[in-house]
């Protein structure tokens, strides 16, 4: 099955129906694509008959109005081209559809919100590639999947019908959305109907992470050590074992609610939560009266209890590195970039939501004061942590991922530590310094939409 890249233009001649379409003569030929007989066109779930009729132009496809209107293909759009000559199939895409959350079309700088950057540069990267991409909220989505609305870019954001996608790249930033019956019902369908590819297709959260990288000998090194918060006798053996540790709420994102337990030289123990209004402090006497402190919250939500670590710093504050791994156009996971993220102000955790800011991983190994020799080598270190966790991941937990970031720290000593995995990373928080016009991320998943459809 042979393959290339056209543009899509309109054709206003009397002379040709409505089901025609023009190719160039060179390239009917290198496709092996019979002329003047009924083939099948396929634009994701969009089939129609059609007549090929041969044109000048070999890198343009002309297609009338009407079918333009009907297939939901805009002129002007850049896909890949393929004729199956088993099954008498012209098949146009790939077609990426990105499910996000919000549209807002009173918001013309910013209809999508603090991702709407990230959604040019996918419009973007798919005119370079080859790729039809849109973008779809769960209201979008109609009783039946062949029957979406989603807004594509035609000078400008433009709502309208469009065939089902060949990959759907999930980015709902919430459980809720993605569990609400319509998505689920949607995913299913597509699947089934279609053979649509679905990736990041569930939120990770942290104890499926960690029970499921802790089973694999390799991995283990790069825990900390870690539990599901469930009684009083794991808080004590935790706190006797360690100096410092941190709850993380099981489903918690942005570092909203992690609570930092240090246990004081007097033999009390402070607290410090993460709030929107900021650091909240608590000092108790006890643990047990700690833990009485905390038995609402666990009683409402799942906590990890998690060893402290001593990390570098920058300028006396917490830093972290974001690594973000892709799967690439070979279908294999490879590393598209990685930042250190410092933590701002007295804050311990390192979210741009909480005022953190970004720096090169050079720079602050740099100023990080962990030995010459672990300093040398600890950028290959944490890309191959990165990797190897992201291959655990898809190793144990049966879920479809294209796109992870991966939060890793390093001690005092240089060691590397996984801190968690995120499989909606921020489209704002995990580019790299000095972003392009289209970044790397914008690319990898459009390439890697390419190896899943074999385009």
């Amino acid at each position: 099955m042979s393959k290339t890249k056209i543009s899509v233009q309109l054709f206003r001649s009397g002379n040709l129906q409505d089901n025609d379409i023009k190719l160039g003569e060179k390239l009917i030929k290198l496709l092996r694509i019979p002329t003047e007989q009924p083939i099948q066109l396929a634009i994701g779930s969009f089939k129609q008959e059609i007549r090929v009729i041969p044109g000048i132009k070999s890198t343009v496809l002309r297609i009338s109005p009407s079918l333009s209107s009907s297939s939901g293909l805009l002129p002007q759009s850049v896909l890949n081209v393929k004729y199956n000559v088993a099954d008498k199939t012209l098949r146009l895409g790939p077609v990426i559809g990105v499910m996000i959350s919000r549209y807002d079309p009173e918001d013309p700088s910013k209809p999508f919100g603090s991702i709407s950057s990230f959604c040019m540069e996918m419009v973007n990267a798919c005119q370079k590639l080859g790729a039809y991409v849109y973008f779809f909220t769960p209201e979008m989505i109609g009783p039946n999947p062949s029957t979406l609305e989603a807004v594509r870019y035609d000078e400008g954001w433009k709502r309208g019908p469009v065939p089902a996608p060949d990959v759907v790249n999930n980015r709902l930033p919430t459980r809720k959305l993605e569990n609400s019956p319509s998505v689920q019902h949607f995913m299913k369908e597509v699947k089934s109907r279609w053979g649509t590819h679905i990736f990041n297709e569930k939120f990770l959260d942290k104890t499926e992470v960690f029970d499921a990288l802790g089973s694999d000998e390799k991995l283990k090194k790069y825990l900390p050590e870690s539990y599901s918060l469930k009684s009083y006798p794991i808080l004590k053996k935790m706190c006797a074992a360690y100096p410092m540790v941190f709850l993380k709420p099981v489903r918690g994102s942005l570092g909203k609610g992690i609570i930092r337990i240090s246990r004081q030289a007097d033999g009390t123990y402070q607290t410090l939560t993460t709030s929107l209004e900021g650091i909240k402090k608590n000092s108790y006497s006890s643990l047990t009266k700690l833990y009485s402190s905390l038995s609402d919250k666990i009683k409402k939500n799942r906590y990890q209890i998690q060893q402290g670590l001593d990390l570098v710093r920058l300028h006396k504050k917490n830093v972290d590195f974001r690594a973000l791994v892709h799967k690439n156009k070979k279908g294999k996971w490879s590393l598209t970039s990685i930042v250190a993220r410092v933590a701002g102000g007295n804050h311990y955790v390192s979210n741009l939501a909480r005022g953190g800011t970004l720096s090169t991983v050079k720079d602050a190994l740099a100023m990080s004061g962990i030995p010459p020799t672990a300093k040398l080598t600890a950028s290959s270190r944490m890309e191959k942590a990165a990797l190897d966790i992201a291959k655990g991941i898809e190793a144990a937990i049966p879920s479809h991922f294209g796109e992870l970031g991966i939060d890793l720290a390093v001690d005092t000593a240089g060691r590397i530590w996984l801190l968690e995995v995120n499989s909606k990373p921020s489209k704002g928080d995990n580019a790299p310094l000095n972003v392009q016009k289209v970044r790397p991320s914008a690319i990898r998943l459009v390439q890697y939409s390419h190896y899943l459809t074999g385009f």
